[in-house]
Order: C-alpha cells, then structure tokens, then sequence
C-alpha cells in the first residue's frame, strides 16, 4: 500500500517523496528569504553546456530519470526524490554558454552505495554541506521566472549585506509537471 501511495504522490503531489533534510538556520520570510544548511549527502547529477536553463535542465532530466529506471550496474530501479536541483554556473560573457549541473537526490536507502551510472555522462555527487539562501515561489517556471526570482534574492540579499558565492546558484523544482496547483520552486544562493 505504501509503494501505491508513493506512486500515486510522485505524480500527483510530489507528496511522498523523499527530500535531503536541512536544518532552518533562520527564516527571514520578511526579509524574502529563509536560510537551510543542508548536510554532505550523495546526489546522481549530469552536466549540460548551453545557453537555456530550460533545455538544459530538461536534457538533464531525462538522462538522469534513465538512471533511476535502471541505466546502472545494477539495472535497478531507484525512487524518484525532490527537489530537482539545477546548479547553474554563469559563462564569462553575455553570450556564452552557462554550465548547468542537473541532480537528483539519492534516497536513503541507497546513500551508502548507489548503483553506479551506466551512462558516462551521469556521475555520482557527493554534495559537500552548505548553507544556502532560498527564496521561494509557486506556479509553473520558466527562463524568466527564475531569473526574476534570482533578481529578487540577489536584492535582498544585497539590502542584507549577506555574503554569497556569486560564481554559481541554483533552482530547485519539487513537483511533477502533472502537478497543477500547490506547485513549489525555490533559488538557492550558497552562503560564504
């Protein structure tokens, strides 16, 4: 009945699956922002070179939604987890390509040993702890949403005087695209 009911939320809610635990530092919900420290943990992640976070974030998802059907060593079949997380590294131009780092969270049951990737361009992560700024929001996002979404945390964090790594940051997704309403998405800056 569980695995029926985790199924069901996978694709309805985004309700029963697992998500890395982080502790709330501080929720500066005024300030626009709460801040989480997130502990070393493992994640399947992918990267993809190109000039939209869309298509990149999506290339990313199919490869890696592979790996959790079983496109590993031990063709076995993962459980999907949320958030998606997108960790985008900006290029030195207004024109160049960004790198985008797309990733799944390993659920616990395999964070000791993941299946190792069967595809070359998956790779598993072992994510350091880090402390991020996260703003939220809801509704279905797009290219400009997220970078107006970044623009506001870049603003409050700035009136905050808080210091960030400004050579990367992250989008974070925790719904299925089935999801109609209730829908979740957040920034993440990492916090120096």
């Amino acid at each position: 009945m569980t695995q029926v009911l985790k199924a069901l939320g996978s694709v309805v809610t985004s309700t029963f699956l697992d998500k890395p635990e982080y502790n709330a530092v501080k929720s500066e919900k005024d300030k626009g922002y709460e801040e989480r420290h997130y502990k070393q943990e493992k994640w399947v992640s992918t990267k993809v070179v190109g000039m939209l976070h869309e298509k990149a974030r999506s290339t990313g998802f199919r490869r890696l939604f592979n790996y959790i059907q079983g496109t590993n060593e031990k063709g076995m079949k993962i459980d999907m987890t949320t958030p998606v997380t997108t960790k985008i590294e900006p290029g030195a131009g207004p024109n160049c390509e960004s790198t985008f780092t797309v990733s799944f969270y390993i659920p616990p049951t395999h964070q000791e040993a993941p299946p190792k990737p069967s595809d070359p361009e998956v790779f598993i992560e072992d994510r350091q702890a880090m402390t991020v700024l996260v703003r939220q929001f809801g509704g279905f996002a797009n290219e400009e949403t997220w970078l107006k979404e970044a623009e506001e945390l870049t603003k409050k964090v700035q009136e905050n005087k808080e210091k960030v790594n400004e050579g990367c940051w992250y989008t974070a997704g925790y719904n299925s695209p089935y999801q109609m309403f209730g829908r979740a998405n957040e920034i993440w800056f990492i916090k120096e």
